[in-house]
């Protein structure tokens, strides 16, 4: 009795059942698409809880040790107390391989489930009034778990992450003016600084999670107050929204697709192997393995890099380093560009009515275009940043399949770009004025023993 009154009381001055019960009956559309979202979300949950465990073990010092574990190939070498951390996590760590491995799949799997929401509500047009908010966080988002995925990587104080490192640092060095005080606060000195991997951790499992974790909040805020767009269904009026409620169906579906998550990021984690450390060796500045690839959400960054002409400028008395357009101006355009688009398409099309239906690829074949243009872009890219590995498997020399790659670049996109736009114009116009269905005959026996045609209508 006690505990009922207390219920009731808590209740009656805010009145929770009713806001709960209102909540719960919430309608969410059944697209298959609609859980690509919601697979970034857990993917990040299994990251959190991945992580948590490797914090435990991981010693992000640069101080120097001999190594003397059971891996026999690096016994009695001089690696840094973090490296030597991860060769323990690795080999001498109850399930530390598996919890290594899990998390690096479940970053690949956050940032790739990330991008194709992205692409999902750029191809529908999801992003139009008024849900501009949500894209720009989107794209934040995005842009955090790359920031997140690189100072993870970095952390192992490999040969591999530290080649990755001395590029990043290269980059930010050429930043005219401001590069040399940008590069002495993020890494703590001249590379390879003492203080940089502590930066790094604290960055990657404090700093990064916390802005991830805000956006992340304030998205779903907003897609539970706005609703999700989804295709009209026929005999509907614009916003309407049907599907399945949160209790219990879609909640139901929700739990299981985390479960499902889950089991398939812990399969992978323990049975396909993924950045074996061990095989780089430990991180020396004057060293660098070939082929070395990144993961793929930097591999275009990386495709830009190995791509551009080595052009170094000199303006108003300051020397404006050849990294600076490929690796700091460039990308700064590409996703200033992604996340204004929703204000440049209506700017543009002169459309800044309030919608709450998504759209078919082919109701705007220009936009479709322009987002097929910029897949092929960045696969191109991808394709320039492996192009040591694709140069040995072709046997080709790489300077002469860089020339091929620089055409590629621009007549990937272009040519995909117009295909698109084709193939979506003349959907949309079949759509529009569908071709009438040609009458058929057949010969049919009369009952005088003759034939007749009759028309089948």
């Amino acid at each position: 009795m006690i505990v009922r009154r207390l219920v009731d009381g808590v209740d009656e001055r805010l009145d929770a059942s009713s806001f709960i019960k209102h909540n719960l009956r919430k309608v969410f559309p059944d697209h298959w698409s609609f859980m690509l979202g919601e697979l970034a979300l857990y993917s990040f949950a299994m990251l959190l809880l991945t992580g948590i465990f490797l914090s435990l073990f991981f010693v992000a010092s640069p101080a120097e040790t001999i190594y003397q574990g059971p891996y026999a190939p690096m016994q009695g070498r001089e690696v840094s107390l973090a490296y030597e951390s991860v060769l323990r996590l690795s080999f001498e760590v109850r399930a530390g391989l598996v919890m290594r491995q899990t998390h690096h799949w479940a970053a690949l799997v956050f940032v790739a489930s990330m991008t194709a929401h992205l692409v999902r509500v750029f191809f529908t047009g999801a992003f139009r009034r008024p849900r501009e908010l949500s894209w720009i966080i989107g794209v934040t988002l995005l842009v955090a778990g790359i920031g997140a995925g690189f100072t993870g990587y970095s952390l192992p104080d490999d040969l591999l992450s530290g080649t990755g490192l001395r590029i990043i640092d290269s980059a930010v060095l050429s930043i005219p003016v401001a590069g040399t005080w940008l590069a002495y606060l993020f890494f703590g000195g001249e590379f390879p600084a003492p203080e940089l991997l502590s930066r790094l951790f604290v960055m990657h499992i404090f700093l990064i999670p916390a802005v991830i974790t805000g956006l992340l909040s304030v998205h779903l805020a907003l897609v539970w107050r706005q609703t999700h767009t989804q295709f009209r269904p026929k005999g509907t009026l614009e916003g309407t929204v049907t599907g399945t409620p949160v209790w219990p169906k879609f909640a139901l579906k929700s739990v299981g697709l985390a479960f499902m998550t889950f089991a398939v990021l812990a399969g992978l984690g323990g049975l396909v192997q993924i950045n074996p450390v061990w095989l780089y060796g430990p991180f020396v500045p004057y060293g660098a393995l070939s082929p070395a690839q990144p993961d793929f959400y930097a591999g275009w960054l990386e495709g830009i890099l190995r791509l551009w002409p080595n052009w170094e400028l000199h303006l108003f008395g300051h020397t404006i380093g050849n990294l600076f357009l490929p690796a700091v101006v460039l990308p700064g355009i590409i996703f200033t560009g992604l996340a204004l688009w929703p204000f440049i398409e209506a700017r543009a099309t002169g459309d800044t009515a309030v919608h709450h239906d998504a759209q078919r690829p082919r109701d705007e074949p220009v936009r479709s275009g322009i987002g097929a243009a910029g897949i092929a872009f960045f696969v191109s890219l991808m394709l320039a940043g492996s192009n040591d590995v694709l140069a040995k498997f072709l046997q080709v020399e790489v300077d002469s399949l860089n020339g091929v790659l620089r055409v590629l670049v621009f007549l990937m996109p272009a040519i995909t770009g117009v295909v698109v736009w084709w193939l979506c114009r003349d959907l949309g116009a079949r759509d529009a004025a569908p071709i009438a269905r040609p009458a058929r005959s057949e010969i049919r026996r009369n009952a005088a023993g003759g034939f007749d045609e009759v028309e089948d209508l």
